[in-house]
C-alpha cells in the first residue's frame, strides 16, 4: 500500500445541512447522486449518507456516539487566521470543543464538531509551514 489518502468521506445525517456547514466556511463542492464532493488540496473530501456508507464498508449503521477516535486538522498561517475560522465555525452551526489557546506543545490551537460530530482541530503551527497551496510536509524530526 502506498503511503497516502486520496478521499475522506464524512457520514453524515442530514446531506444538506452538511454540505450547507462546509460551504459556509467557504468550500465549494458539486453533489453528485446524494454525495458531496469537495477538493481539498491533493485529496478528497466526500459527505454522504452516514448509513449508506456502514452499508458500503460492510458495517452495522448506528448512531453516532461520543468521540470516534479521528480528528481532521486544518493548519492556517496565523493565529489570528484559526480565531477567524472559529467564529465562522460558530456561526455555521458548529460547537467549539476547545477554545484557541497556546498548547503544551507550544502553538496556537482549537478544536470544532461540525453538526455531525466529526471532530477537527484549527491550528497555526510554525512548525509545519503551509506551501503556497495549502500543502504540508512534516518536518525531519530527527533533526529537531
Amino acid at each position: 500500500m502506498e503511503q497516502r489518502i486520496t478521499l475522506v468521506t464524512l457520514g453524515v445525517s442530514d446531506l444538506a445541512r452538511a454540505k450547507g456547514f462546509y460551504e459556509a466556511l467557504g468550500w465549494r463542492g458539486q453533489e453528485v447522486e446524494e454525495t458531496v464532493f469537495f477538493q481539498a488540496g491533493g485529496l478528497g473530501l466526500l459527505l454522504w449518507s452516514r448509513e449508506k456508507l456502514a452499508e458500503d464498508c460492510g458495517l452495522e449503521p448506528g448512531q453516532a456516539v461520543g468521540f470516534g477516535g479521528i480528528v481532521l486538522a486544518h493548519n492556517v498561517r496565523s493565529d489570528a487566521e484559526v480565531d477567524t475560522l472559529l467564529a465562522a465555525v460558530e456561526a455555521a452551526g458548529g460547537t467549539i470543543t476547545k477554545p484557541a489557546a497556546v498548547n503544551a506543545i507550544g502553538f496556537y490551537s482549537s478544536a470544532f464538531v461540525d453538526p455531525d460530530g466529526h471532530a477537527w482541530e484549527v491550528a497555526h503551527n510554525p512548525g509545519f509551514p503551509l506551501a503556497e497551496d495549502g500543502s504540508v510536509t512534516l518536518p525531519d524530526f530527527g533533526t529537531l
